[in-house]
């Protein structure tokens, strides 16, 4: 019989000042850090912040899901 499992999802804003993919990168080795079992990382949405006309953070929406333990 196969084993049941439950995961949580969780949401979570990266940033950094190189790209994109390098905010996704620090969410998840971060969030590793303190969440055991992470599967799944999906990139929901991703934006810019902006100051004085110059793009100054790549930020990205991240839903992380981990195998639930109780």
């Amino acid at each position: 019989m196969p084993a049941e499992s439950v995961y949580k999802i969780i949401e979570l804003v990266g940033s950094s000042e190189v790209s994109w993919e390098d905010a996704a990168k620090k969410a998840v080795e971060l969030t590793s850090k303190n969440v055991r079992g992470l599967r799944i990382a999906e990139i929901v949405e991703q934006d810019l912040k902006v100051e004085d006309g110059k793009v100054v953070a790549f930020r990205v929406r991240i839903k992380l899901s981990f195998k639930y333990e109780s």
